[in-house]
Parts: C-alpha cells; structure tokens; sequence
C-alpha cells in the first residue's frame, strides 16, 4: 500500500486555499480608472524644452513651438488668400513697408490663444476677446465683419498651414473643432 497522505495533504491545502479566496461577501474588484485623454497640447509636444529656432540660445515648450509654427504658417497662407487679404489690409500694409511689428503681435495673440485652449497651462491670453478681435468697431487693426464663407476660409488655410508643418490629420481635426465652436462669435456679418 502506496502512502497518499502527502498528496492528499496538498490536495486539500490546495482546495482550502481555492475556497477561502471566493467569499460570496467579497466585494468585486474596482475597474481599472480610464486612461486620461491627452491634452491636445501635450499632443503636440506638451512641456518638453526644445531649442526655439526663432531665437537662438533659448528654450521653449515643444507644444508652444508646434502651435506656432502652424500660425505662422496658417498666417502666411491667409496673406496670399485673396478672398481674406481685405480684412487684413493693414497688417499687409505695414509688412509691405517692412514693418513686421503688428505681424510678431498678431503671431504671438493667436499662438496664445490656441496654446491656451489646446490645453498649454504655462501661458496666458492676453488679447481681445473673439468677439472683439474680430468686429473692425473694436479692433481697428481688422477692415469688415466676417461672414460664414470667411470663417470657412480661414478654418481652410489653417488646415493647408498644419499641413505644410505635417500635423496628422486627427490633431488637425481637433483644431478644427476649436476653431468651429468660436464661428458664433467671429462671424459677425
């Protein structure tokens, strides 16, 4: 006769140990929390330091850079958009006659505006608010009332300028969003 107390032993451990770990009173265990969503900012770079190449020696936000390089690229599309040049006559002028102060503050304004929104925290916005930035009344600096084809425009060479800096498609989109849910505010004709 073989001896089958050890096994048996085990087994019965075993089955104890099986048993003792499913109470029925056992709360269920908590579902893991979701991944948070990314900021849109952090998506394009977020708080990382990079080399800025518009001044060099320093150091600037990759997010900030990236957001930047899209307005000034957007800015630049709009200048030759035949259709937004008219809101945009005295900007144009001073660049014509090499003044490029008001382009660098119009630059700045609407980089900061779009970092802040997309989710930047170490920034502020200091300008006009949209209304007022884009209605000629309270913002000298603008020509006319934009209307719904305008806005269309714009959102259009903002696209082409996130393009010439390879922004993907999905970030694109969601600047686009930003961009539509101010229409009410800036379309004002």
């Amino acid at each position: 006769m073989k001896n089958f107390t050890l096994p048996l032993s085990l087994a019965a451990l075993a089955l104890v140990a099986v048993f003792s770990g499913c109470k029925k009173d056992d709360p269920p265990a908590p579902a893991p929390a979701p991944t948070p969503t990314p900021s849109l900012y952090s998506q394009v770079g977020g708080t990382t330091m990079v080399a800025d190449p518009a001044h060099p020696g320093t150091m600037i936000e990759q997010g900030y850079l990236s957001i930047r390089s899209v307005v000034d690229s957007s800015l630049l599309v709009i200048a030759a958009d035949l259709n937004l040049q008219p809101f945009f006559a005295v900007l144009l002028g001073e660049v014509g006659s090499g003044n490029t102060t008001g382009f660098t503050m119009l630059s700045k304004n609407v980089t900061d505006f779009f970092v802040v929104n997309a989710g930047g925290t170490n920034f502020t916005y200091d300008g006009l608010n949209m209304h007022d930035a884009h209605n000629h009344t309270d913002n000298p600096r603008m020509t006319g009332l934009a209307q719904n084809d305008d806005m269309d425009a714009f959102i259009a060479d903002v696209v082409v300028g996130a393009q010439q800096n390879g922004v993907p498609n999905d970030i694109v989109a969601q600047f686009g969003t930003l961009m539509e849910s101010l229409r009410t505010t800036i379309v004002q004709g």
